[in-house]
């Protein structure tokens, strides 16, 4: 079960329990058995001691069960996420002075960046950290608007409305459509998602030097055809998600990973939230 987005591409992500009862697979074996307790031994054999009366004999460890991931843990993790994100880019906005807004975007997008890594890669995923990458993103979130929203009036909320509009709809088209994701179509958007970001990043890294062969002229269709196609690719990832975390509650994964699918949900929203801005500023440049 594997996706494209960073933070649900491990390969251990969403494991099922090994045991669905929360009883643990060892620690207890039957008298008789190899290594039964280490100091009691059965009749016959040398050293054996009956146990005095009453005392009974050692006893394994008491058994631990461990919750399962449900809908609405994700639900729950989820609102939490995006609510800490929403705040800190709501004070954002409202906040920072105009001169830290630049700044704030490229240290906010890198040391972002770096989170979601460092984040993706553990194989437990800490509650703590989804919320620092929530502040942080956040911070980005209300910088670049602000950059956007002093550039044209009115354009966030538009934003932030298509953004709302686009993963209803896409959500509602999965379930009502009983979209399936088969291994095609899942490899198609990996590969499509990797080629978009590594442009992307030959892009910025051109245009540090001067060159901006993707949006450094007066054709508008050239921007406008990448920014839709980056609309496209990050809808079709939140189904990638969608199915993923449907999957992952039906293997009865443990109730921690419901962090993990909220910060997943979250990559996504975020980078669909960008790419209606960037769109949307196409069509009112017109």
């Amino acid at each position: 079960m594997r996706s494209s987005n960073p933070v649900l591409s491990r390969p251990d992500a969403f494991t099922p329990q090994q045991n669905q009862s929360g009883y643990p697979q060892q620690g207890y074996q039957q008298p008789g058995q190899a290594g039964f307790q280490q100091g009691w031994q059965q009749p016959g054999q040398q050293g054996y001691q009956q146990p005095y009366p009453g005392q009974p004999y050692p006893q394994a460890p008491a058994p631990t069960a461990q919750g399962v991931m449900t809908i609405d843990d994700v639900i729950t993790k989820t609102a939490i996420t995006l609510g800490a994100l929403i705040l800190t880019a709501a004070l954002t906005f409202m906040f920072m002075p105009a001169r830290f807004l630049f700044p704030a975007v490229i240290v906010s997008a890198l040391v972002g960046f770096v989170t979601v890594m460092v984040v993706a890669a553990r194989r437990v995923i800490n509650p703590g950290m989804v919320l620092v990458y929530a502040a942080i993103e956040g911070v980005f979130i209300g910088a670049i608007s602000k950059v956007y929203e002093s550039a044209w009036n009115g354009i966030v909320p538009a934003a932030v409305l298509a953004t709302v509009v686009a993963s209803a709809a896409t959500l509602g088209a999965y379930k009502f459509f009983r979209i399936k994701v088969t291994s095609k179509f899942r490899k198609m958007v990996m590969i499509g998602t990797l080629a978009y970001a590594g442009v992307l990043l030959v892009n910025f890294v051109m245009s540090l030097f001067g060159v901006n062969f993707l949006f450094g002229h007066g054709n508008m269709a050239l921007p406008l055809l990448i920014s839709a196609l980056g609309v496209g690719l990050a809808v079709f990832n939140l189904i990638l998600d969608f199915d993923y975390v449907e999957q992952g509650i039906a293997m009865r994964a443990p109730e921690t990973e419901s962090w993990r699918a909220a910060f997943g949900l979250t990559v996504t929203l975020v980078w669909l939230y960008i790419e209606m801005l960037r769109l949307l500023s196409y069509f009112r440049s017109n």
